[in-house]
């Protein structure tokens, strides 16, 4: 009985103990996800026309039955006259097991063998491809998992902006993701409606340190009104003007996309 006793004083003390601490201390913060941007190099309309349809009709549907339910594919405006075109392709894991884990699902998958048999089976004299870059993110604490934008126009009249800001060192770089987090960056991109995908920081890639992060516009006039908007708001021009945010940033890289039609976001 003694024993009994003893235990539950445990436990009245442990729930004492709690109720002492602020909220924040006692609530777990939900998992952040990690994101793989896959960037295709392309040379002709040959190659991104294979590369489209391994996407659409064996990779998306494969993704799908793996339990990754939405993914992005986007095409840079500049796609019809670049000497050499791109295709993003952004997914999202719920774990870093499950990212390692979806080429050892995708090996399994009659259906995905089958539909992408034409990519799949390519020789080293026709390649579907030039090059694939492969980035890995962790999403930002005040935004932990991906959104889908909320447009209303045709696809072809959509634009994506995905932005790297780059670092001139870690430290640095940590102070620029501070900025968008207890900063109140991200409150204040949603507060004016640029209906962002994703905030995240690049924990493996080719330009570190450096965070990206994806917006989404009805069409290019509605892009404009934004950052407009956003230049001349007086939270942002306080937050940009303190002290302790300064040149925090060494190199923008800005790309402006379409969604294809196939695209999941």
């Amino acid at each position: 009985m003694k024993k009994y006793r003893k235990s539950g004083y445990c436990i009245f003390l442990y729930i004492a103990c709690l109720a002492t601490l602020p909220i924040k201390a006692i609530c777990f913060a939900p998992p952040k996800e990690l994101y793989q941007l896959k960037i295709y190099q392309l040379k002709d309309r040959d190659q991104e026309k294979k590369v489209d349809q391994y996407l659409q009709n064996a990779f998306l549907p494969a993704i799908h039955r793996a339990g990754i339910q939405k993914a992005g594919v986007f095409k840079p405006l500049a796609n019809d006259t670049a000497v050499i075109r791109q295709i993003f392709v952004f997914i999202p894991f719920n774990s870093f097991a499950q990212f390692l884990n979806l080429s050892r699902v995708l090996e399994k998958d009659e259906q995905y063998r089958s539909a992408g048999a034409d990519y799949l089976q390519s020789t080293y004299k026709d390649p579907p491809y030039m090059r694939i870059e492969s980035i890995l993110l962790e999403a930002f604490d005040d935004m932990p998992n991906f959104s889908p934008p909320h447009l209303n126009t045709p696809a072809a009249e959509r634009i994506y902006e995905l932005r790297s800001y780059e670092g001139a060192t870690e430290k640095i770089h940590e102070n620029k993701v501070e900025m968008f987090n207890k900063g109140g960056e991200i409150p204040l991109f949603k507060g004016l409606g640029f209906n962002a995908i994703f905030y995240a920081e690049v924990i493996s890639g080719c330009h570190m340190p450096n965070l990206m992060y994806l917006t989404t516009f009805d069409n290019m006039a509605a892009h404009d009104q934004h950052w407009k908007a956003f230049s001349d708001d007086p939270v942002w021009k306080e937050l940009s003007g303190r002290p302790e945010y300064q040149n925090n940033v060494s190199k923008i890289n800005i790309f402006l996309m379409h969604p294809t039609e196939y695209s999941d976001l």
